[in-house]
């Protein structure tokens, strides 16, 4: 058993080796908080997007879902002449969020304040059901459902 746990703890050493040379900072999609909250006519949608800027951020909607992305790179280098290091950070988010309701594309809005995105989306009036009764072969009728 000893032989097996050295092993074990040699391996584990060399593991902590390689992966110490690796970059400080690797690019990464960030899964952040989100809050969908049913307002009764719209939906309030409520994410964290720490270090992005309002000009990083896209936003598509469709009439059924929220899809959200952003992305932020910044570098910094040492200005000497022989660096030993320069660094970039990247970080980037993404969502798609279902709406369990139709909403009105042309009337969504946005605001970002203190790394907090808030979207509003207003729910699309529903469509009325008309009933219409049509009669067939032989006196038989049937309802027929329009939308």
């Amino acid at each position: 058993m000893i032989d097996i746990d050295r092993s074990i703890d040699n391996l584990r050493k060399e593991m902590e080796k390689v992966f110490s040379n690796f970059p400080v900072s690797i690019p990464k999609i960030n899964q952040t908080t989100c809050d969908v909250i049913d307002e009764g006519k719209q939906f309030r949608v409520k994410m964290d997007v720490l270090g992005i800027k309002k000009n990083e951020i896209k936003l598509d909607v469709t009439e059924n879902s929220l899809q959200i992305s952003g992305q932020h790179k910044e570098e910094s280098e040492e200005k000497k002449k022989n660096y030993l290091r320069k660094e970039r950070s990247q970080v980037s988010y993404h969502r798609t969020l279902p709406l369990s309701e139709k909403v009105t594309t042309s009337q969504v809005k946005a605001k970002l304040t203190d790394g907090i995105l808030e979207i509003i989306l207003p729910k699309s009036k529903p469509t009325k059901v008309q009933q219409k009764n049509l009669s067939l072969y032989n006196n038989l009728s049937f309802l027929y459902y329009l939308r």
